[in-house]
């Protein structure tokens, strides 16, 4: 599809298929290596392709490529900020190869939405995330019709 010039995104598809982390991290390590073993061919997509699957390439999907997917003048300022200094992200030979295959979403320490800070030093600024967890709490233990 790629070859063709199909736009061709990449994200979670909800709770069920994503096993309930909605792990962005996880969907590019997760495409890269299928393809790669699907095909027998250890370059068939690279991380620069899965990164862009789910950046500008996942924006054309929705049909947003001239507001999100890329830090370009003119669009939503969205990026987030991540750790380096983790286990996992040592040594750093190639950054985008570093994003696709080894870093974590433990690893995201500040993200920006439209320019707006939404989270700082893996704290979330904009929801109130005790209440979210004692609600979740709240229908795990009774009949999660509420």
């Amino acid at each position: 599809m790629l070859t063709l010039g199909t736009a061709v995104g990449l994200g979670p598809d909800g709770p069920a298929g994503s096993n309930n982390d909605f792990n962005m991290f996880e969907e590019m390590d997760l495409a890269a290596k299928l393809a790669k073993g699907t095909a027998l061919d250890p370059q068939v997509l690279p991380a620069t392709t899965a990164l862009e699957m789910a950046t500008i390439l996942g924006a054309r999907v929705l049909g947003l490529e001239k507001q999100i997917g890329s830090l370009e003048d003119g669009k939503r300022a969205d990026l987030i900020m991540v750790r380096l200094d983790r286990p996992n992200a040592v040594p750093l030979y190639g950054a985008i190869s570093q994003m696709v295959y080894a870093l974590k979403a433990d690893d995201v320490r500040d993200v920006m939405v439209n320019g707006k800070p939404v989270v700082r030093d893996a704290k979330i600024l904009t929801l109130d995330e005790k209440a979210i967890l004692a609600k979740a709490e709240e229908y795990r233990a009774g009949d999660g019709t509420r």
